[in-house]
């Protein structure tokens, strides 16, 4: 697991700023409460770098109770989508983490 972005929760609540830092990508990103949600399968954020979209975000609760953002990153200028959670981090207050792992790949069945 990488932290590939730090963020902090707006005054109101709903929305998150902060930055993402990888090899590929250096942006802030604005992570903004989605008001037009359409089913429930729909995420509950939409993740933007300036004025794009470059991505949306889905509440999970973690296996310890925990709850956080699931995102997924996608642009053309990606060589892969970034699927990341963003998790309160306890070493501060206020602060959010965005942590980035490499999906496990399956096991081939012609082993």
């Amino acid at each position: 697991m990488a932290t590939i972005g730090t963020f902090r929760k707006s005054a109101t609540g709903d929305e998150y700023t902060g930055a993402i830092a990888t090899l590929e990508l250096q942006r802030n990103v604005r992570i903004v409460p989605e008001t037009r949600v359409t089913g429930e399968n729909a995420p509950s954020h939409r993740v933007y770098a300036g004025r794009v979209e470059i991505g949306a975000a889905w509440p999970k609760v973690s296996q310890d109770g925990r709850p956080f953002l699931s995102l997924k990153l996608d642009d053309p200028s990606f060589s892969a989508t970034i699927f990341a959670s963003l998790l309160d981090d306890e070493d501060s207050a206020d602060g959010y983490s965005l942590i980035w792992s490499r999906p496990q790949r399956q096991a081939s069945g012609d082993n």
